[in-house]
């Protein structure tokens, strides 16, 4: 299956996609979690995101976000209306609206669903998506090739109207042209989104593209603020978002959707859609101030601009920004990834450090064996930002993980 739909399903370079849960929680204070009755109830993370009080503000309106992906349906009751024109860089029949698998219609949705037919609602709902298939494991095997065309699909992605590249897609090997292709986007001034795998509770494999220095790695949180016992961890990964109880579409008919984990694949979705909430309230924005607001307004409980191995800089917030106009946006030319210029490709590769904080790994604890996102995960504690903070109502206090739902399917979705 596609990444973010069954951990147990990992195939050629993925990691897989069910055994994503992420720990993006939210804790509200006496009161009750709703019923999962429906499919939209189950995206508990939209309430605590704040997400109805955040579409009164933006919706997402003016972005649009490439989803490089198994394709894009855009004739689900959520999706109609919301896909623009893109491109398949497969080769396979079909086109890019063509999904072979139902992973890339899920994370489309999560991003910009409008909900409509009790389809999922996206988080930002006035954004477009730029669908860009490309080839996962099941699709090379069936067409007798072993070359990726992840890079054609990173560079198609670039060289179209989208501000933001979502790709829930990973493997374990680093690519030359791949990596190019990255740098690439970057010097074309988008922002680029990769989970980081789900890998953090067994070998602990490293994802490209989501590990490539100009990359956001996103890591997965559950609703609780634990980062997902599975949730690859290293001194790649930049933020956390939700990516635990997800539903996701279960296949390729398009008939109903499953319960389960989104993963670092939905957390990508769901943290890609935040960037598109801030970047359509500010747009003369670069990339690097969007991507600088979101690491300044992260939830965390330890020192600002220090990053913790499994949840980056920490869970994301865009409600700090969208409603109390929080966060530094910084220098509008240089990376906070980097801290270069993104005038043109940059050579500095994201790689595991010996100097960074080499968190212990979660220690698994009851069902889903989840660790609290506490100081022992960070460098340092004792920060004003903590990860018990109040968003919107005295009452509630959000505990805001990061679903990095990025199931990395060794060149399948994550």
């Amino acid at each position: 299956m596609t990444a973010g739909m069954g951990r147990a399903q990992r195939r050629v370079r993925v990691l897989g996609a069910l055994a994503v849960a992420a720990s993006w929680s939210v804790v509200f204070v006496g009161a009750a979690q709703p019923a999962a009755a429906d499919t939209q109830s189950k995206q508990w993370y939209l309430s605590a995101m704040q997400a109805e009080e955040m579409w009164k503000v933006t919706t997402g309106e003016g972005i649009k976000v490439a989803v490089i992906d198994t394709g894009v349906n855009s004739s689900t009751p959520s999706l109609r209306g919301q896909v623009l024109k893109g491109v398949d860089v497969t080769g396979a029949p079909g086109d890019e609206t063509d999904d072979y698998h139902g992973h890339g219609t899920t994370m489309a949705e999560l991003i910009a669903g409008t909900g409509k037919g009790g389809g999922l609602r996206g988080l930002a709902p006035g954004a477009k998506i730029i669908p860009i298939r490309m080839s996962d494991a099941d699709l090379m095997k069936k067409r007798s090739t072993i070359f990726s065309d992840s890079a054609d699909a990173i560079r198609a992605a670039a060289d179209s109207d989208a501000q933001i590249i979502s790709m829930s897609f990973g493997s374990e090997g680093r690519e030359i042209s791949e990596h190019k292709a990255v740098e690439y986007a970057e010097s074309k001034g988008k922002l680029f989104l990769a989970s980081v795998g789900n890998e953090g509770d067994r070998e602990n494999i490293q994802s490209y593209p989501g590990s490539y220095a100009e990359a956001v790695g996103v890591a997965s949180a559950d609703r609780k603020g634990r980062v997902s016992y599975y949730s690859s961890h290293s001194n790649t990964v930049d933020i956390a978002s939700p990516g635990s109880d997800v539903p996701y579409w279960c296949d390729n008919s398009f008939k109903s959707y499953c319960d389960g984990d989104g993963g670092t694949s939905a957390a990508t979705a769901i943290a890609s859609a935040s960037a598109a909430l801030v970047w359509s309230l500010h747009p003369d924005w670069t990339a690097n101030q969007v991507l600088n607001v979101l690491f300044d307004t992260a939830g965390r409980d330890w020192k600002k601009g220090e990053t913790s191995n499994y949840l980056g800089h920490g869970l994301i917030r865009p409600s700090m920004n969208v409603l109390k106009g929080k966060g530094d946006p910084g220098d509008p030319d240089i990376s906070p990834l980097t801290k270069e210029r993104t005038t043109g490709p940059a050579d500095s590769s994201k790689q595991p450090d010996a100097s960074t904080s080499a968190s212990p790994q979660p220690a698994k604890n009851g069902a889903e064996g989840e660790k609290p996102v506490a100081a022992e995960e960070a460098k340092s504690s004792g920060d004003e930002s903590r990860l018990g903070l109040i968003l919107g109502v005295a009452a509630v206090v959000v505990v805001l993980g990061g679903v990095a739902y990025a199931v990395v399917r060794r060149r399948k979705a994550a």
